[in-house]
């Protein structure tokens, strides 16, 4: 019998769930996005390349910094209000656990066993006030007690991933300036994003062309809309 790659979905559903992956593509892709955007509209309005190179360094700190407190401080509020959902079940499971059973049987019959199975499965996980609190978490509430979300995760990823986003369209400001800085900005960003768009569309069993191509949509509307506004400030 053939194995199933169900250890591979198990682990990306485990990033999705402690927060690490969206906080990745988020990083990434606003990386790549709002710093082009700047480049793009101080480039647009006739700023020098020193002036260029200068916004572009200072927005990638500070929306590296500015995404890594946010992801943090919300993947944080998710975590404590799930514990808080959590300490209210420890509740039930020590003061009502012959109710709480009848709850869990009740989940599970929902989930499609048979009365008799949803009973059984229930009557067992009460026999252990920990399995209790874990099944019913899981089955009843929809929380996996032990999977809560990780803040330091989702800070760092979107810390490092936005850094990295963010160079890319910065570099070539570094090496020189004027057309030839803009062209290559925008043609780095283009790659950067359609990447971005075919590993997306991969982990969530799109099309690459689909993924990529509606990736590469935003950063070019993006990039229009900036270059076009910078101009007329300018």
């Amino acid at each position: 019998m053939k194995d199933l790659p169900t250890a591979d979905l198990a682990r990306r559903a485990d990033q999705v769930q402690k927060g690490g992956a969206r906080a990745a593509v988020l990083g990434v892709n606003d990386g790549l996005v709002s710093v082009l955007c700047i480049i793009l509209g101080l480039a647009g309005a006739g700023a020098g390349a020193a002036d260029v190179r200068l916004a572009g360094l200072a927005g990638l700190v500070a929306g590296a910094v500015s995404m890594a407190a946010g992801e943090w401080i919300s993947v944080t509020a998710q975590v404590e209000l799930f514990k808080g959902v959590l300490t209210e079940l420890r509740g039930f499971v020590r003061d009502a656990p012959q109710a709480l059973t009848e709850e869990l049987a009740g989940a599970l019959r929902r989930s499609g066993f048979s009365d008799r199975t949803a009973r059984a499965a229930a009557g067992e996980a009460a026999q252990d006030q920990e399995q209790l609190f874990t099944v019913s978490a899981r089955r009843i509430v929809g929380i996996d007690p032990h999977e809560l979300g990780s803040p330091w995760t989702a800070a760092l990823s979107s810390f490092a991933l936005f850094t990295v986003g963010g160079l890319i369209p910065c570099v070539p400001w570094f090496l020189g300036g004027g057309p030839g800085a803009v062209t290559a900005s925008i043609a780095g960003t283009c790659l950067a994003a359609l990447g971005v768009g075919a590993v997306v569309a991969r982990s969530s069993g799109r099309s690459l062309v689909y993924g990529a191509v509606r990736q590469l949509a935003i950063v070019l509307i993006a990039a229009a809309v900036t270059y076009f506004a910078g101009t007329l400030v300018g």
